[in-house]
């Protein structure tokens, strides 16, 4: 299979484009014949090093990517509800690695059948995973009820662009964005379900008099800050990334006491190995948010052999909506 391999931690040059065996699926597994790989942040803090002494991640060489779109090449023993040649989009609770690659092996579990859909595979990989994600957060961790207002970080991000669309679907009464100057006029141009958007730098300012029952944060440092004097009484912020950079970063926590708020980390890619039975319902409800279309995500593609590319952008910021590899 051809794959796009890491080999040392370090920018992005280290990637190499290489020939490596046709996997084969385990028991519980499926062997996938990828038409399209995500290309998302937690890659790009992998081949940088970021997590290079954490347990259970990967180390050089290894081929990256987390969610990828195909047809199902292979069964592994046991698993049933899949055929060979259905097409499918996997979740992000596969693992950290293998999916930049023309053959990917996943736990089934993690594979949802999009025969009937009507979904494209790009679209599907590009906009399943971070949807599935958002819902999952929404519902199972800041149990967000009908009527309920949401604030939304780095509103235009791979993640933080899939929350406005999946918490319509759950009743929000209202979703405002946030963006750094720079991103601020096309955030506010896109057809992405937000009421409106504000600069990160003074919306606690702009909003007013205005409180947030449910804020999302995949951006951290002082935005994390400045989001508690927007808080309703007993609000709940998703912390769900770092994308600002900042890893000292911390929160006073007299706030929270004092204004009876919750600070609640989601990381999906721990939670669904440990709750593989709400991937699917999840990647459902994702499906039917593609289908109202409230995920007009922009999506762009880059040949496999453009992978250091692809991680350049993303470093550089220059992305806005999703990166997908072609193998």
């Amino acid at each position: 299979m051809h794959a796009a391999v890491v080999t040392a931690f370090g920018p992005a040059d280290v990637f190499e484009l290489t020939e490596l065996p046709d996997p084969a699926p385990g028991p519980g597994q499926v062997a996938i014949d990828v038409t399209h790989a995500a290309v998302g942040l937690i890659d790009v803090y992998l081949r940088q090093g970021l997590y290079k002494d954490q347990k259970g991640l990967p180390q050089p060489p290894y081929v990256p990517g987390l969610e990828v779109a195909g047809t199902v090449r292979a069964l592994g023993d046991g698993v049933e509800g899949l055929r060979v040649g259905e097409p499918v989009v996997t979740l992000s609770g596969t693992g950290a690695e293998g999916g930049y690659a023309s053959v990917a092996v996943v736990d089934a579990a993690m594979a949802v059948g999009l025969e009937g859909s009507g979904v494209d595979p790009a679209l599907a990989v590009a906009a399943v995973p971070n949807a599935a994600t958002a819902y999952l957060a929404l519902t199972e961790v800041a149990h967000l009820k009908a009527g309920e207002h949401v604030l939304v970080h780095g509103a235009l991000g791979g993640l933080a662009s899939a929350f406005p669309g999946i918490a319509r679907t759950l009743g929000a009464a209202g979703v405002t964005g946030t963006a750094r100057r720079p991103s601020l006029e096309r955030a506010r141009a896109s057809a992405l379900p937000y009421d409106e958007v504000l600069a990160s730098d003074d919306f606690a300012e702009a909003v007013g008099d205005r409180l947030f029952d449910v804020v999302v944060d995949p951006v951290g440092g002082q935005v994390r800050t400045d989001s508690l004097r927007v808080m309703a009484p007993m609000g709940r912020m998703l912390l769900v990334g770092n994308a600002g950079g900042d890893w000292q970063h911390t929160v006073p926590t007299n706030a929270l006491w004092g204004g009876n708020l919750a600070l609640l980390g989601f990381a999906v890619g721990y939670y669904l190995p440990d709750h593989p039975e709400q991937a699917r319902p999840a990647a459902r409800a994702a499906l039917e948010a593609i289908r109202q279309g409230l995920m007009p995500i922009d999506v762009q593609t880059l040949p496999l052999s453009q992978a250091a590319e692809a991680h350049r952008r993303i470093e550089n910021g220059s992305v806005g909506g999703r990166l997908v590899l072609t193998p």
